[in-house]
This record gives structure tokens, sequence and C-alpha cells, in this order.
């Protein structure tokens, strides 16, 4: 969610109006397709309560189209302004929250964010002796964002017995191929993992030829990879199986970093000088110091909380006398203010599920120094 961050921050840092729009935008059934056809006049007719402005209506109205083709639930995000859509995804998976269309003078992000979730790249790697396939994947979306194919050397690929030293040069000779491939196919998965920071490695294919990959991948590669003992690439496999396998080790992967982080958090208790915050108002005064690395916020906290938003640093204050140089642009929903501080000074986030923070505890960060000393009253 990192990378995603960086890039909501440029949109947190313009300036308004912004239309949100969050829906339902499943199709298949009678159901979702009557609602398709009527949600463009229902968000036509809320947005024009709310005072949106006819380039941002018509913007609104091009990008909301049913998301066709994709498997029910979906729903869809889009962020609108100055006329144009800055934001339009389609999301696999039922609505995480509510609905939301509204103009703002900030744009609400935390839907869009809710929704992907932790989405972090991975990497599957089919392999034969011939060649293979490597696609970039995300955990929180469907399809493929790239594909890349090796096509191997498939001269003498396979070892013809002979008899004699010729046999022997002949195997020598094949060997060497298969090496040669595999050196390839490991180069350019190492290529995808680097450009990509991808937490995950799957291989799978060929036995002989995953083993000689894996042997030829670079540390950082082998560090993250797992075999899939599945050889799609010949047609003789269960495409099912392989990708419940699949989606297991991504599973996997999630739950092991977010224990990761809570484990962290847990460390800091009773430490003289912790390197976390916990509790609304001191996590507040921490992203107000850009003191915080990770914002840990339980879904659907802060309920009836509201903070204000201002534009330049300290980008968040629960009161206006907090605002200190910066201008108040307004006030929002305390999760999706502190989800902006967030963006704004480089931190991560991570939404967890009600009941994993310590009883009454809604948001907590780790932070990139420890809180000092306390200072005692003269």
């Amino acid at each position: 969610m990192a990378e995603q961050l960086n890039s909501y921050a440029d949109l947190y840092r313009k300036t308004g109006p912004w239309t949100t729009v969050y829906v339902d935008a499943s199709t298949g059934t009678v159901d979702t397709l009557r609602a398709g056809d009527i949600l463009p006049d229902r968000v036509r007719d809320v947005l024009s309560g709310q005072g949106i402005s006819k380039p941002d209506l018509r913007a609104v109205e091009e990008a909301i189209a049913p998301a066709t083709g994709m498997p029910a639930p979906v729903s869809r995000y889009v962020l609108v302004r100055d006329g144009n859509v800055e934001v339009n995804e389609v999301l696999p998976g039922p609505m995480t929250g509510p609905e939301k269309i509204s103009v703002e003078t900030v744009p609400d992000l935390l839907p869009l964010i809710k929704q992907r979730g932790d989405d972090f790249p991975y990497v599957v790697a089919e392999v034969g002796r011939d060649g293979g396939e490597i696609r970039l994947q995300y955990a929180r979306r469907g399809g493929v964002a790239e594909e890349h194919a090796v096509e191997g050397d498939r001269e003498n690929l396979k070892k013809v017995p002979t008899g004699g030293m010729e046999q022997g040069r002949r195997q020598h000779r094949t060997e060497e191929i298969w090496r040669k491939n595999a050196d390839e196919i490991a180069a350019a998965i190492d290529k995808v993992v680097r450009s990509c920071g991808a937490r995950l490695l799957i291989v799978a294919g060929d036995i002989r030829a995953r083993e000689l990959v894996v042997d030829q991948l670079s540390e950082a590669s082998r560090a993250i990879e797992a075999t899939v003992e599945s050889h799609t690439r010949t047609g003789g496999a269960d495409p099912k199986a392989f990708q419940e396998a699949v989606s297991r080790l991504v599973a996997e992967v999630w739950a092991r970093q977010q224990q990761e982080i809570l484990d962290r958090l847990a460390v800091q208790k009773g430490q003289s000088h912790p390197v976390s915050a916990t509790g609304y108002g001191n996590v507040v005064s921490a992203l107000q110091q850009a003191q915080v690395d990770r914002l840990i916020l339980e879904d659907a906290s802060l309920t009836g909380h509201e903070a204000f938003v201002l534009d330049q640093e300290p980008w968040i204050a629960t009161q206006k006398s907090d605002a200190l140089g910066g201008r108040v642009l307004g006030s929002m929903a305390a999760p999706a203010a502190l989800v902006r501080a967030a963006a704004l000074t480089d931190a991560k986030v991570s939404l967890v599920p009600p009941g994993v923070l310590d009883p009454g505890t809604k948001v907590a960060a780790l932070l990139r120094w420890p809180t000092g000393p306390d200072v005692p009253h003269s």
C-alpha cells in the first residue's frame, strides 16, 4: 500500500472541489442490470443537489458505466476534479463500506484504500526447459499487470540415446542448453522482482527446469521464492488447483506481514521511550511532526470523530488552534483525515479488523524515532 499512498499524495495536494463516487458496479443478474441502468440518474440527482459543476458531472457520468465482463460482486471508485477523471477503478469483491456520492473540498480516498487492502506485488513464473512465462500480479487486484515470455534455445533440447561418445556429447550439449535457458529465465525473473519490489515469487513448471532456474536466481529473489508442484505449461496440470495454491501462498504472506507489524507494536508496550503511539490524540500529534512510519487503523473505527484538514504542514489538526501555519480547508471524518496526513508525510497504512488492537485502542502508529522523555512540571 505504500506505493499507492505515494501516488495518492499528489492528489491530496491538488485543490478542490472533488467529486467522489463509490458504488456497486456489479452486472450479470436482473437486479444488478436494473441497478446499473438507473445508477447514472441516481448519481446525477445526488450530485446536482450538492452543486457539482457541469464539467465534473459529465466526467462522472462517463466514468460510472457498469463493469461488464467482470464476475460480481464488484464496486467502482471514481474521483473527479476540474472536469477530469483522476481515478476510475473497478474493484473486485463486495463493497467494504457504505456507498459514497459527494462533492467535497478534499478527496476521500479511504473507500478505495479499504477496498484495495494491503495490495502487494508478487511474481508467478511457470518455467520449462525451453523457456517460461513470467507474470506480475497484485494481491488485491484481478488479472495480470504485466506478462513476459522467455523463448529459450530449442536445439538438441531432448536427450536422445545414440550410444558411445556421441551420446555423451549430445547429453552434455542438452544439459548446457537447459542451463543457458534457465539462466535467461532467472535473469528475467530477477528483473521483474527487482523492478516491482515483489514480496513473493512463485515458481512452477517442469521439475528439472525449476531446480535450474531457482539455482540461478539472485539472493533477493530466492529469499521470497516458493515452489508450486504444478506444470500448467504442458496442459496436464489442473489450473484451478494451481490457482488455489497461488492464492494460499499470497494469503500466507499477507497474514505474516500483518502479524509482524502487530508484533512490532506489541514490543513497544511498556518501553520508557517507545517507537510507537496509541490513541487518537497521540497519533495525530505524531502525524503533525511527520513522525509516523506506519499508521495502524482499526477498520470502521473512530465513528463520529472528525478532524480538520489543512493545505500544508502539519496537514491535520483536532482543533483550529493547532493548525499552526496551515490553512484550514474544512473538516472530514477522522479516519479519512488520518490516512490523508499519512500519505502526505510518506507514511504507510495498515487497516486492521476490530479487536486486533488492544481493547479501547482504535488507532496506533509505529514511529520513525522514539517519543521523548516526559518534561516535569516546574
